[in-house]
């Protein structure tokens, strides 16, 4: 296994790729005179979607399965035909969930729920690795997940490559109770049974 990532904060208050049918972030982020959001979360199981798009305009959103766990987005009230034992098994497991919160140096998540979380971010790693790592944070821990500034900075508009290929560093991928890349059986997030998609607003 590959050695956990440090979280960054123990407070409790607050691939590198679009994921398949996915909406790219200029076909969600940029419609004209849209400012109210600062970020969508779209939910899926496995390969599947489910549920619409969520868009967020407060400052905190909590996600989780089972009401009453707070106001936010309730995974458990979204109708999903996977029959998935494994799928079904992760659900259950996904309790009070997590905590988005965006504050002046970024975008926070803290794990309220009982097991870890896994996290893909481009803010959260070196800007040269060509590899994204995927962090795991504990029950009870928190970090920053996205970084805005580090964000604008890794997009290139002069760069060939950036140019060729869709730009999705404002996309930050979480997956409840099971990891994927290079340090577990599962290559890519599309082969987790529940998981998380959460595009920026980049304005």
């Amino acid at each position: 296994d590959c050695p956990d990532s440090v979280p960054s904060s123990t407070e409790t208050g607050g691939t590198n790729c679009l994921a398949p049918g996915g909406l790219s972030d200029s076909q969600i982020l940029q419609e004209p005179g849209d400012r109210s959001h600062w970020c969508v979360v779209a939910y899926w199981e496995e390969k599947t979607r489910v549920g619409r798009l969520y868009s967020v305009q407060e400052p905190s959103l909590d996600i989780f399965y089972d009401l009453p766990q707070g106001n936010g987005f309730c995974l458990g009230q979204l109708n999903s035909d996977n029959k998935s034992q494994l799928v079904q098994k992760v659900r259950s497991k996904i309790g009070y969930g997590i905590q988005l919160t965006k504050e002046v140096d970024g975008v926070w998540v803290y794990n309220r729920s009982s097991y870890p979380i896994f996290i893909k971010s481009a803010t959260l790693d070196n800007p040269d690795s060509r590899t994204l790592l995927v962090h795991k944070v504990f029950p009870g821990f928190s970090i920053k997940a996205f970084d805005y500034e580090k964000a604008y900075s890794l997009q290139r508009p002069n760069d060939h490559e950036f140019m060729q290929q869709p730009w999705t560093g404002f996309t930050v991928q979480i997956s409840f109770v099971k990891g994927w890349g290079q340090c577990y059986t599962r290559q890519f997030i599309s082969s987790c049974p529940c998981w998380l998609e959460v595009i920026f607003n980049n304005r």
